[in-house]
């Protein structure tokens, strides 16, 4: 966002595809007005040109402001400082810091592609109380309510792909799509766990470390089913567990995972933190992510 004289002059957000960037959209927007004025920005304006366009650091010194505010600065080794440092010998001031936390959590996947070389993982499991997912016929529709499944659309939505087991695949041909009015666009693309034949129209991945492959996709969805939730969770692949749990008993059935790994129940402490909790009608969500060392 570019600030002058106490209002807003241009906003921005980064295109999908990568371009053109957030600083690009915002600066058109403003136009001459920029010169002098305050820049708010999530990440480090980029200092690498790219064949898709100039760098960010370079759109501003053009444009003049006179101060730019940014949350993060940029972990990729093309800019990692060398956006700030050119702005500051170009006599434009820059703060570094303010709201930083927000803007790491919203910027999850594109931080860990840079540092692990792979997309932040996201687990999804719908469960009753006693942690099924399915009655013992593979029956799972519906565990949740509608409320818990319009919530699953809107992280579709933010989701680059959606990932889902063989097993699930063939049990419920699911579209995987977003239904939610004005965010059908949004719907992610598909990929398939699986060392069978390839799905027409899906990505397909044979091992779950192959999601580094995924040059283009900094978050991924695992949306089922326990075959794929197993493999991900054993290969320690998986940043983030969104368990939607339904106030309903179901007995013998199929569980949410099977194994992954663990040799002793002391090797399963320690490895989850809680991070959030909330009612979604008569179901709850219970968030919980990865404990790893800031450079894992």
């Amino acid at each position: 966002m570019i600030v002058a004289d106490g209002r807003a002059i241009g906003r921005g957000a980064t295109q999908p595809g990568g371009r053109p960037h957030a600083e690009a959209v915002a600066l058109a927007e403003a136009g001459d007005a920029a010169r002098g004025a305050t820049v708010y920005v999530s990440l480090e304006p980029c200092a690498h040109r790219s064949e898709r366009g100039p760098a960010c650091a370079d759109l501003l010194i053009a444009a003049g402001p006179a101060r730019v505010v940014a949350a993060l600065e940029d972990p990729d080794p093309r800019t990692s400082g060398r956006g700030f440092a050119r702005l500051r010998e170009a006599g434009i001031a820059v703060d570094v810091g303010e709201g930083a936390e927000a803007a790491a959590r919203s910027m999850e996947g594109f931080f860990s592609r840079i540092r692990r070389g792979r997309p932040f993982v996201t687990l999804k499991l719908a469960l009753s109380i006693d942690g099924k997912i399915a009655l013992p016929s593979g029956e799972s529709k519906w565990i949740t309510g509608v409320e818990s499944r319009a919530h699953v659309h809107q992280l579709r939505a933010q989701a680059d792909m959606i990932l889902v087991g063989r097993g699930t695949y063939e049990a419920d041909r699911p579209q995987l799509d977003v239904r939610l009015p004005g965010l059908e666009h949004l719907s992610p693309r598909r990929a398939i766990l699986t060392r069978g034949i390839p799905v027409e129209g899906w990505a397909t991945l044979s091992a779950p470390e192959q999601i580094s492959s995924l040059h283009d996709v900094n978050d991924l969805l695992v949306e089922g089913g326990s075959g794929a939730a197993s493999a991900l969770l054993t290969a320690d692949l998986v940043d983030r567990l969104l368990i939607y749990r339904a106030p309903i008993l179901i007995g013998e059935g199929r569980s949410s995972v099977g194994y992954i790994g663990l040799s002793d129940l002391a090797a399963a402490h320690g490895r989850w933190r809680f991070a959030d909790s909330r009612p979604l009608g008569m179901d709850r969500l219970e968030v919980y992510e990865r404990v790893r060392s800031s450079e894992a």
